[in-house]
């Protein structure tokens, strides 16, 4: 039975934090999110073949006293594989509008229809932002053949959360399943951040082997953030610490990559680093809430 047009209800002054970065991985029919050799070898590749329900997931997050923002990719061309829907993991988000926040994903590939689709979750279904994975969705970022799905998601005010860095999916297969890294090195987001300089950019995961460069990008243009998901906190490069720690404090974010890793082994490592509480507060919480304007 369809809900209504998710509307957030978090209670933000009683969440000790909010995570920006969780996949759903299978919906309530049991479809998978990837096709079945991809899953099977992320699970090897992430040593977890955990793919907790949506339900599940916002269970566990109000149980940790924390809220999250959950997507799928949607990788229909290149990967020949249903996508899951981002209109039906915005209705369970609003059955759990308490603690889950909605994206959604379109296929930049399909052109027009991306665009039509991202207006329709925006308008219709509420998500709060878009999920892209230039190497397993196939395309550049840079390429100014999507310059207008950017435009749309500016004029809709939404943030665009982007994967950077090395993949995990179709890591030690044969030509690691075909995808190529160099479409999420963060500098091919540069000319993007500059031509739309009204949407919101969020780089995903400490972008390894190009720290460097999505450090500089975020230094440059205010318009860029980084969530620091993916990777456990005590394996972040000391530029990042660094950075996180002092001049980019304002737009760091915590995202754990749940289920692939679990967030209170990301905050328990984040804690090693001993960074200050009011710092701490803005990168587990406070900046994610100025972002989606909560």
């Amino acid at each position: 039975m369809a809900t209504a047009k998710y509307e957030p209800r978090l209670e933000v002054d009683q969440l000790e934090a909010l995570d920006v970065h969780v996949h759903i991985e299978i919906d309530d029919e049991g479809h998978a999110s990837l096709p079945p050799a991809l899953a099977e070898a992320a699970s090897k590749y992430f040593k977890s073949d955990t793919r907790p329900t949506l339900d599940g997931i916002a269970d566990l997050y109000r149980d940790l006293k924390m809220a999250a923002v959950v997507f799928t990719v949607d990788a229909r061309t290149q990967l020949a594989h249903q996508p899951l829907d981002s209109a039906e993991i915005a209705r369970g988000a609003a059955r759990n509008a308490d603690v889950l926040i909605p994206f959604g994903s379109v296929d930049p590939r399909t052109g027009a229809d991306a665009v039509e689709l991202a207006r329709r979750l925006v308008e219709d279904s509420g998500v709060r932002g878009f999920k892209l994975h230039p190497t397993v969705q196939g395309f550049d970022p840079s390429d100014e053949t999507y310059y207008p799905l950017y435009a749309e998601f500016a004029r809709l005010g939404v943030p665009m959360l982007v994967h950077t860095g090395q993949s995990g999916i179709g890591a030690g297969t044969r030509g690691g399943g075909g995808f190529r890294l160099g479409y999420s090195n963060p500098m091919v987001l540069d000319g993007v951040a500059a031509d739309f300089p009204d949407l919101d950019i969020v780089f995903a995961h400490p972008s390894v082997p190009w720290q460097d460069e999505a450090i500089s990008i975020a230094t440059h243009k205010s318009n860029v953030w980084i969530d620091l998901s993916g990777w456990s906190p005590k394996y972040f490069p000391e530029n990042l610490v660094r950075a996180a720690r002092t001049y980019l404090q304002d737009r760091v974010l915590f995202g754990s990559d749940f289920p692939m890793l679990h967030p209170t082994r990301w905050r328990d490592d984040f804690a090693t680093h001993g960074f200050d509480d009011a710092v701490t507060r803005k990168i587990l919480r406070d900046n994610a809430i100025r972002l989606l304007g909560l």
